[in-house]
């Protein structure tokens, strides 16, 4: 070759003579030093030495480590049919290693110095593109199987040879993709490989056997060390193992007849593209087992009809790849810019995957040699054929330039003026020897960056004008904001990405470091959980639009945790993934009840059938009258089987969550004020209670029969609320403080029954089935906390007294707590003559006379006790259900309203609420109507407040500086009731 040093940039030399410079001083450079730059001849070996080490550093870097190495090269310089044989001669020098950390040294030393020769051959254009590649392939493979089975003889000294149940020893087989399984690798590539071998068993002539799982796995951690550690020599290669089955969570090595279940059951699209340049590396035609793993891949890769369904899989992993390019920045990168080699090869695979099934001709791994099959079978043309040729090449050539510079591996079109001068400098000798692919006027003449910019992009205009007519773009374009978190599911978006995403998202910098780790551990669930096919293709298209909507909402660091637990909730139940998809409506409701809600969000999560409520957003904005929910309870279980006691319970269980969803859902859209939502959830317990009291009668009716002194129709069971159910204030986390009295009769037995018992017994066990039935926690969760302390005697009392014994003890034992609850309290349940002769005692108890003064003195004591129990409030805070001015205090002075007066007027006894107690004591005129309507005020106002603390998943609890006015009012009013005349 003959090649005029004019054509050779002075920087380029002058760099040349810096590196000779730093060579070992035992080497003369005297010859090196004195050529001239106007010589002509590049023939002898000083000149093309120079010439080399101008084109690469990596080059000059390798020389000067290894002077041996440098001296031969001086005397003889590399030539390309020398750069091969690389088994036989790396064998040679692996019989002589005998640690590992030879093992290191041999493989790095050699592969450097191989590499070096075909830098040298690339420079100096000793060879093609095609010849260059083929070669690092061949060297790539040659070193992976070395250094395999040198590890391999080692690990069966250590651990024993694995085995099958035959009794046949078992090898690990490995999987070369991308361009080393096509035999196109790059100067500088990372190598991609899947690992896998033939059966399970175990391995003998050890002390202790090993399974072959764990023998292959500690094979490959070695083999991957050997490949990809750092040390003073560098490395061999980078490895990326995330192409296995499962990524980066999947076992490094599987059997054949897992990988073939895997990629039977959930092999994607994408799996299949990587397949087709899947190839075993080392095979030996004459083992079974190459055979029978081609067959086992071929199937999933090449199927037996003609495929167009990949097109779109292509056209989005091409849309993927040009999200990465944008958010990147690498839009002068030559291998994922428009127009660029990752084109080409889609191209190319696309017609492998819809007709390689068909065309045993296109089931091969090199590009080069693929195009002429296609003009053949007439996919594309003659011209294509030439144009993807020429570009392929032209692209290929200067991937490879650019990474022998420094040994990196980049496709990024350099910004260093020295490195362009080296790529325009090959790229001019590149014209010379490519005159096979060259057609008339197909390059520019290439005298600067401009010019080699400007046959780049004819190339890359050509690529781009074929892959649109035979690929095409999708329908439609996704919309930019969209855009940015299309591609977050993927392995390789790092946390520098995520953080550009949110700065694009305008997500303010101080939630960054939360925002990424919530965002990096959901993405890591996602990788263990088995979501499937289907599944994963619908998470791929929801999560752009839900995390846009998340990160677009005031409330995003709240909204996130709570949404992202109910995506992982639904992972594996892709109809609700295909709910949030199909309908934008739902998702944007299920956010926005997110955002104002805990409770809605963790009831959501933990019971995902209450999606299903999302769709309609009126039924949300409009519950069905509370009047109406005991029909609508009995509508909802006509549903399910009448005998089947077990989905009757779940039923009951699920039909409150989705009422309490609705109920919460207008409350926060604003459709009910705190006053109907209490009046919602009370009415909706009565309708469960009723339901369970005649579940458990049915129960225990069926085992014991009823007692005897019964009517038709008659239960003579009656059940009493307390607190907030009585007070019909229930809120969404209340627990039910009940009281069961039943109508009691001498001597009375069941009847009817497989054993009778004393009647007394039969209510007894009705109490405590209808609680075991409210406890019982199943899918659906529990029913309703139940507390049944505030019964005759508390905690040491029976479950259920008879209706003449409850009415001795609040008369002659009760405390005045005791009453002051019965204040509270309200029959839900039972016989109309029961309800009333309950209510005539509650009238006779709260009627009864009483010494003023003591019960003053019995309040304030018994709030006192509650305060110093139950009011540790932080300083600066307050509680608004337990500190002085708050829900506590307004409810004590109601109860006292009622205990002091109701003696002297009966009818003030009659309301169990406090708002209406209070209504009836201004109508009395026991108190103003301006105090009256004051006490109501403060008391929706903090039980609102409440109410909404609730919903978000907080407590009761609120900056000091809050309800102030209300606070004072409260404490001046228990003050001049309770405590001024005490003084």
């Amino acid at each position: 070759m003959s090649l005029s040093f004019n054509q050779f940039d002075h920087k380029l030399a002058q760099l040349a003579q810096q590196l000779i410079n730093t060579f070992p001083d035992q080497y003369d450079i005297t010859l090196l030093q004195q050529i001239e730059l106007d010589k002509d001849d590049l023939n002898s070996s000083i000149g093309q030495l120079r010439y080399a080490i101008a084109m690469s550093d990596f080059f000059a870097d390798v020389l000067s480590k290894q002077p041996h190495f440098l001296q031969q090269c001086w005397h003889n310089p590399p030539k390309l049919d020398e750069c091969d044989q690389y088994v036989v001669r790396l064998n040679i020098l692996l019989t002589q290693t005998h640690s590992e950390e030879q093992l290191y040294k041999v493989l790095r030393q050699f592969r450097n110095q191989e590499m070096a020769k075909l830098s040298f051959c690339q420079s100096l254009n000793l060879g093609t593109v095609e010849d260059i590649f083929l070669r690092l392939s061949q060297l790539a493979e040659s070193l992976i199987i070395a250094a395999r089975d040198w590890l391999y003889v080692r690990a069966c000294e250590e651990m024993g040879t694995p085995m099958d149940e035959q009794g046949q020893p078992q090898q690990l087989y490995i999987l070369g993709m991308g361009k080393l399984g096509g035999f196109e690798l790059n100067f500088s590539s990372d190598i991609d490989l899947i690992f896998t071998y033939p059966a399970n068993g175990e391995t003998i002539g050890a002390r202790k056997r090993v399974e072959n799982a764990k023998f292959f796995t500690r094979l490959g951690q070695r083999l991957i060390s050997a490949l990809d550690q750092y040390t003073v020599d560098g490395f061999v290669y980078r490895t990326d193992m995330r192409l296995r089955p499962f990524g980066e969570s999947g076992a490094l090595a599987l059997s054949f007849a897992a990988m073939e279940q895997y990629y039977q059951d959930q092999g994607r699209d994408w799996e299949r593209y990587a397949m087709i340049k899947g190839r075993i590396l080392g095979a030996n035609p004459q083992d079974p087992n190459i055979k029978t793993l081609q067959q086992l891949l071929r199937p999933f890769v090449y199927r037996r009809y003609i495929d167009f369904s990949v097109i779109q899989s292509l056209r989005e992993m091409k849309g993927k790849i040009e999200r990465e390019v944008r958010r990147r920045g690498l839009n002068d990168n030559i291998k994922l810019g428009a127009g660029g080699i990752r084109e080409i090869e889609f191209i190319v695979q696309v017609f492998q995957l819809i007709r390689g099934g068909r065309e045993i001709r296109l089931q091969r791994h090199e590009l080069l040699k693929l195009l002429p099959e296609l003009v053949a079978l007439e996919l594309i043309s003659a011209q294509q054929k030439q144009d993807l040729q020429q570009a392929y090449v032209f692209l290929r050539r200067t991937e490879n330039i650019l990474q022998a510079i420094n040994d990196q591996q980049t496709q990024q079109l350099p910004e260093k003026e020295l490195d362009r001068q080296r790529l325009i400098q090959a790229t001019q000798v590149f014209k010379q020897w490519n005159t096979q692919f060259q057609a008339e006027n197909v390059f520019y003449p290439i005298d600067d960056w401009t010019s080699f910019c400007k046959q780049l992009h004819q190339h890359q205009q050509k690529v781009r004008a074929i892959f649109t007519n035979l690929i095409g773009e999708e329908k439609e374009e996704i919309a930019e904001a969209l855009d940015l978190w299309h591609d977050f599911l993927d392995a390789d978006l790092d946390e520098s990405e995520i953080k550009q995403v949110l700065i694009e998202n305008q997500v303010d910098e101080a939630d960054f470091t939360e925002i990424i780790q919530i965002l990096v551990q959901f993405r890591s669930e996602l990788s263990r959980r088995p979501i499937g096919t289907r599944g994963r293709e619908v998470l791929t298209q929801l999560l752009p639009h839900l995390l846009q909507q998340l990160f677009s909402h005031s409330a995003y660091r709240t909204l996130l945790p709570r949404i992202l637990n109910i995506v992982e909730k639904i992972l594996t139940r892709t109809t609700y993934l295909e709910l949030l998809l199909e309908n934008p409506q739902a998702l944007n409701q299920l956010i926005e009840l997110c955002a104002q809600s805990k409770l809605i969000a963790e009831q959501v999560a933990r019971h995902p059938i209450l999606l299903d409520e999302l769709l309609d957003r009126k039924a949300l904005l409009n519950p069905p009258p509370y009047t109406e929910y005991q029909s609508e309870l009995q509508q909802y279980l006509l549903r399910l089987p009448s005998d089947d006691d077990e989905q009757i319970i779940d039923g009951l269980r699920q039909f409150k969550q989705a009422t309490l969803l609705r109920i919460a859902s207008a409350d926060i859209l604003g459709a009910l004020p705190v006053m109907k939502v209490s009046d919602h959830l009370t009415f909706l317990t009565e309708a469960i209670i009723e339901v369970v009291v005649n579940l458990a009668w049915q129960q225990v009716a069926t085992r014991f029969g009823i007692p005897e002194h019964l009517t038709e129709n008659q239960k003579g069971f009656l059940v009493i609320g307390y607190g907030k159910l009585g007070g019909i204030e229930l809120g969404y986390k209340s627990d039910l403080d009940l009281v069961f009295l039943y109508q009691s009769a001498n001597n009375s037995q069941t009847i009817g029954g497989k054993r009778s018992i004393d009647s007394n017994q039969f209510y007894l066990r009705l109490a405590q089935k209808i609680i075991s039935i409210f406890s019982i926690n199943t899918f659906a969760g529990i029913l309703y906390e139940v507390d049944m302390r505030l019964r005759p005697s508390g905690e040491s009392g029976l479950l259920c007294s008879s209706i003449s014994a409850f009415k001795d003890y609040q008369l002659n034992e009760a405390w005045t707590w005791e009453k002051q609850a019965l204040v509270r309290s309200r029959a839900i349940y039972g016989e109309k003559t029961l309800r009333q002769a309950f209510e005539a005692i509650r009238q006779s108890v709260l009627s009864a006379p009483r010494e003023i003064n003591t019960l003053k003195a019995d309040v304030v004591t018994m709030r006192h006790k509650m305060y110093e129990h139950l009011a540790n409030t932080e300083e600066g805070q307050f509680n608004i259900k337990t500190d002085r001015g708050g829900i506590t205090d307004i409810e004590f002075i109601a109860q006292y309203l009622v205990l002091a007066h109701a003696p002297q007027n009966p009818i003030l006894a009659t309301w169990s609420d406090n708002v209406r107690i209070f209504e009836i004591m201004a109508e009395s005129a026991v108190i103003s109507w301006q105090i009256s309507e004051r006490l109501q005020q403060c008391y929706v106002e903090l039980r609102n407040r409440i109410h909404h603390l609730s919903l978000l998943g907080l407590p009761a609890i609120v900056p000091n500086s809050e309800f102030q006015s209300e606070r004072e009012f409260i404490q001046m009013i228990w003050y001049e009731l309770l405590e001024k005349e005490a003084e």
